[in-house]
Order: C-alpha cells, then sequence, then structure tokens
C-alpha cells in the first residue's frame, strides 16, 4: 500500500508542483549537451591516443 501511495504522489507532483522547460529551451539544451559531449570524447580520446603514441615511443626509445 505505501508502494502505490508513494507513486501516486510521485506523479502528482511531477503534474502539479514541477515547472516544465518550454520545448524550444528543451532542444536548445539538448544541443548544447551533444556538442559539448561530441567535443569532451573527442578531447578525451586526443589525450588517450597521444599518451599511447608518447609510451610507444619510450618504450621503442628504452628497447634500442
Amino acid at each position: 500500500m505505501k508502494v502505490t501511495n508513494y507513486i501516486s504522489e510521485a506523479f502528482t507532483e511531477l503534474k502539479v508542483n514541477v515547472t516544465w522547460p518550454e520545448w524550444a529551451e528543451v532542444q536548445r539544451l539538448t544541443v548544447i549537451v551533444a556538442v559539448f559531449s561530441i567535443l569532451f570524447a573527442l578531447l578525451t580520446f586526443g589525450i588517450d591516443r597521444g599518451f599511447e603514441v608518447l609510451v610507444a615511443r619510450i618504450y621503442e626509445f628504452l628497447n634500442k
């Protein structure tokens, strides 16, 4: 009984008390998040690739 009451109150809270953003704002913020996610992924890839090359050159130098 407590679980169903909790779920019912949660839905009521979402319908009545939550201020939802306008659709245009949701789209704008989604694009911003997507762009920054892609940039962060590319930055992480670049740093990872750089360390990979650096470590390979160190091993190559040490094995001469």
